[in-house]
């Protein structure tokens, strides 16, 4: 398992949350509260034309995150 970044990652894409960042705890309750739990698979849906921000379709929900709340997060990439 490769420990990546979101940013990594192109529409299509598919991953699974491995974890969180060091730090910023607050933020990584919210991450969890929208459903970004360890474990959690995801697909990339939409990447900005400069990156920011990427949207994911996660557990039937569209979520949307800024660079820097991706960068928090700590993924895998899953084979299509």
């Amino acid at each position: 398992m490769a420990d990546l970044s979101l940013m990594d990652l192109r529409p299509g894409d598919q991953g699974k949350v491995l974890g969180f960042a060091p730090g910023q705890a607050e933020y990584r309750r919210r991450l969890m509260a929208m459903g970004l739990t360890p474990g959690t698979p995801f697909t990339v849906t939409r990447v900005a034309p400069l990156g920011d921000p990427v949207q994911l379709q996660v557990r039937q929900s569209a979520l949307t995150l800024r660079k820097d709340e991706a960068a928090m997060l700590r993924i895998d990439r899953v084979p299509v």
